[in-house]
């Protein structure tokens, strides 16, 4: 068994060259299972005109189909309508294993879903911890039910992550597993030097959507600054809650005390981070 390769098909709406850390945890882990020998192929949408078949390091094989995304990188849900092209992929790549990220991907779950119809055995990995009250997460947890009755293993990043799935999915808990994501010591080391205490820099670096406290950010930066004016902010990441962080600080005049970075390319988080004194995440 120690010796059996598969041929794994990872799937999700959150690729390169979106940024993000699904993204990266996604080409990473391909590329730990092709340096294991295991046949990886991803699956996700077109990002504007990057659409068909591409190869990245190590020969990781990449279907960007031609979809548009509908919402927040996701595509727009038909149930039935991307089943022809996921059988194709299914079949021509002779997959043994599918493997769909993050529960908010539509089109993670309407693969697992047609998957499991064609007697696969599939896996699906949860990032990220969602709520119970809102109407979004109790839309969500519903499919998330239905989507996953019939999976074969789940995996979570953490033990308050398994906890948050189980409730959510009614999975049962021996059907999931922890593993927590890795840190690449080798890239991510403290600076030499450290910083003066003459100015205090808070760095954020996330996704800036609801479920990662974007919006927490635009009530508490105007306060802390108004209470400690040696203390700046720097905030790197893109998402629908960009516009209302740039907003506030226009609002409150913080454009020499919020640096707004966008995007971060994954090779320069270490120098962001460095750059501060505290790093700020939810």
């Amino acid at each position: 068994m120690a010796d059996l390769k598969h041929r794994i098909l990872m799937v999700s709406d959150f690729f390169y060259p979106n940024f993000g850390g699904v993204e990266n945890h996604i080409y990473y882990l391909s590329q730990c299972l092709l340096k294991l020998g295991h046949k990886v192929v991803v699956l996700t949408h077109a990002y504007g005109n990057r659409s068909g078949v591409r190869y990245m390091t190590g020969g990781l094989k990449v279907y960007y189909v031609p979809w548009r995304p509908f919402l927040m990188q996701n595509t727009f849900p038909t149930i039935y309508g991307t089943f022809p092209i996921i059988r194709t992929i299914l079949l021509r790549e002779k997959i043994s294993l599918v493997h769909g990220h993050q529960a908010f991907s539509t089109l993670c779950h309407e693969t697992l879903m047609h998957a499991r119809t064609m007697g696969y055995k599939v896996v699906f990995t949860d990032h990220s911890l969602y709520g119970f009250a809102d109407v979004g997460s109790i839309h969500m947890n519903k499919v998330l039910q239905f989507t996953l009755a019939d999976v074969t293993r789940a995996i979570c990043v953490s033990h308050t992550s398994k906890e948050n799935t189980v409730l959510r999915s009614g999975l049962p808990p021996e059907k999931v597993f922890v593993i927590p994501n890795a840190v690449d010591t080798a890239m991510f080391k403290p600076a030499q030097q450290r910083l003066g205490r003459d100015e205090i820099v808070i760095v954020v670096i996330s996704r800036l959507v609801y479920r990662k406290g974007a919006d927490l950010l635009v009530e508490v930066i105007p306060e802390v600054c108004r209470l400690y004016p040696n203390v700046r902010f720097i905030v790197g990441g893109d998402g629908p809650k960009r516009v209302r962080l740039e907003e506030m600080r226009e609002k409150h005049s913080l454009q020499d005390r919020v640096e707004m970075l966008g995007a971060v390319p994954h090779a320069s988080v270490r120098s962001v981070l460095i750059s501060g004194h505290i790093f700020l995440n939810r």
